[in-house]
């Protein structure tokens, strides 16, 4: 789950940043993360407390604000840790969806679970017991005989990748 704060979205996504963004940076932040929409919905917008821990939103809700921080703070690396995990299926899709998007900005870190969360990556590294038996491109991967294409394409298949 991502850390936010009892305070509002603004500053929740403006923490950690170089310098308090500009209502512009924060507009183009939160729709860069598709968070515009129900930010915009509620009642004081970017003012709304999301009460501690982010209690007052859902978990996608948590996950695009904390996509929009990442966007203003414009880190060298991200590391998404299981961004997607506790998302439904239309949140999991706005989330991807924001990754791919601001892909190239940046090197992005994703520890996932999901095939749908690695198929766009450049590179898969597989882990297990914390050694990498496996790396490459997923589509690759998806016909190589190994962990990967056995643990998600069992049919041998890996169509599509």
């Amino acid at each position: 789950q991502p850390v936010l704060f009892d305070a509002s979205i603004a500053d929740n996504v403006g923490f950690g940043a170089k310098e308090t963004p500009s209502v512009d940076q924060l507009s183009r932040a939160l729709e860069t993360a598709g968070a515009d929409e129900f930010v915009g919905s509620l009642p004081d917008g970017v003012e709304t407390l999301v009460g501690e821990g982010g209690k007052k939103l859902s978990g996608g809700q948590k996950q695009r604000i904390a996509i929009a921080r990442a966007v203003v703070s414009s880190p060298p690396v991200l590391l998404w840790d299981e961004a997607t995990s506790s998302l439904d299926a239309q949140s999991e899709r706005v989330v991807q969806r924001t990754l791919r998007s601001y892909g190239g900005r940046c090197t992005a870190v994703v520890v996932a679970h999901r095939l749908s969360s690695v198929m766009a990556a450049d590179r898969v590294a597989v882990l297990i017991r914390g050694r990498i038996v496996e790396e490459g491109a997923p589509n690759v991967l998806a016909h190589a005989g190994g962990w990967f294409q056995r643990s998600f394409f069992p049919d041998g298949g890996g169509e599509g990748a």
